[in-house]
């Protein structure tokens, strides 16, 4: 009985790393095939591959996704072609179980290993790299065409990666890494201003589940915040409270995908779907102790409001990096539902509580002659390691993949 000839494995050179509360595998865009170094069907197949989706079971075993959106995440950096930037940085949020990578957003906490990354992989200047001290590394994040400097300590020409900072949602201490969000708030492709609708606060109508208020912002992420009293929550939940519910998730996407039509970031509902990355939801409610994931309590009065969010269909277990520019600077504008959860007011930074325990997030906003609110900058920090270096290797028949209908990416 003949036997079906399949093609080899291919290997690529790749880096492991954790940012802040994620984890994805990183590419040097020289070091892919050919075919993969520009977006289409073959870079989409090899990511999914490398992570091990699609996976109807859930879990990516055939690949280096730990079975949730903080894991199932890919990096793609190259020298960079903009003007004043070091590095050019792509994020693909890869689903678990769809045969899909989604491109519309960034990875705030993988961008704290963005600048570590690139120091690794040669494609920062020698000349930027100090003996000893800070490398302000100016990142040009390509899919929402932004800038972010992420100052990463460097000892004897080398990125320090051990420290004693430690970062809620990550067990082991680490080197700091402060990251700078230059001017987070969309003016982008997209046309999206930084409050799409120009308002501070909205009313959604989701048919069959309610009429809700949403703060509806593009800064860091596209983000709807809703009260968490107004959707019978209390702020203080853990994962299992709400990813074991599936009415709860259910209820959650549909006024994830209402709020996206709102935003304008789709023509109609059934786009949702197939963007899950953005927009973010998240509920917000005033400061009350909870205990944490970990078991820490975090008593109401260290913290100035609390958050949940969800990303990719489930409650974080800690918080986006993204999410947290979106917080930070709606915290900073008065009127809207983070910022009146806080206590209302001008605010430069704000501690907030999330499933693993607490983050500060610092934002610098000022209102124009026009009366519209700007935010310069958001700054929060992080810290990030090498995991593992080294090659991936897929399924040579990624080369081969005919893109799909509708291919987007």
């Amino acid at each position: 009985m003949a036997t079906a000839r399949h093609a080899a494995q291919i290997k690529i050179a790749a880096t492991y790393l954790r940012g802040g509360t994620s984890k994805g595998v990183f590419f040097n865009l020289a070091d892919l095939p050919a075919a993969a170094q520009q977006a289409g069907a073959v870079r989409d197949a090899i990511l999914l591959r490398t992570l091990g989706s699609p996976d109807p079971y859930g879990k990516q075993i055939d690949g280096l996704g730990n079975a949730s959106s903080s894991t199932s995440k890919a990096v793609i950096l190259a020298k960079s072609s903009k003007p004043d930037h070091d590095v050019d940085y792509l994020f693909g949020q890869v689903s678990i179980d769809q045969p899909f990578v989604d491109w519309s957003g960034n990875c705030g906490n993988l961008s704290a290993a963005v600048g570590p990354a690139a120091i690794h992989m040669g494609l920062i200047d020698a000349a930027r790299i100090p003996a000893n001290g800070m490398a302000s590394i100016r990142i040009w994040q390509a899919n929402i065409a932004k800038t972010i400097v992420a100052h990463v300590p460097i000892t004897n020409g080398a990125v320090q990666e051990t420290g004693d900072f430690e970062l809620d949602g990550v067990t082991f201490a680490a080197a700091e890494v402060a990251l700078e969000f230059v001017d987070p708030a969309d003016d982008g492709e997209e046309g999206g201003a930084m409050f799409p609708t120009g308002n501070v606060i909205d009313e959604l109508d989701v048919p069959g589940i309610g009429r809700f208020k949403a703060t509806l912002i593009n800064a860091g992420i596209p983000t709807i915040f809703l009260n968490a009293a107004d959707i019978g929550d209390t702020g203080c939940e853990l994962q299992g409270d709400i990813n074991e519910n599936a009415a709860a998730l259910a209820r959650f996407e549909s006024i994830r995908a209402h709020g996206a039509l709102k935003m304008g970031l789709i023509q109609n509902l059934s786009e949702a779907a197939k963007r899950q990355h953005t927009p973010k939801i998240a509920f917000v409610a005033p400061p009350q102790s909870y205990t944490a994931s970990s078991g820490k309590c975090v008593e109401a009065a260290d913290v100035d409001l609390l958050v949940r969010a969800l990303s990719m269909g489930k409650l974080h277990h800690a918080m986006m990096g993204t999410a947290a520019v979106a917080i930070g600077t709606a915290a900073a504008i008065p009127g809207t539902l983070v910022n009146l959860a806080a206590g209302g007011g001008e605010r430069h930074a704000v501690r907030f509580g999330h499933p693993s325990g607490t983050l500060r997030v610092g934002a610098e906003a000022c209102q124009a002659a026009d009366g519209q609110w700007q935010v310069t900058k958001a700054l929060m920090s992080r810290s990030a390691r090498i995991l593992m270096e080294g090659w991936v290797r897929v399924p040579g028949d990624c080369l081969n993949v005919e893109p799909a209908p509708h291919h987007t990416s």
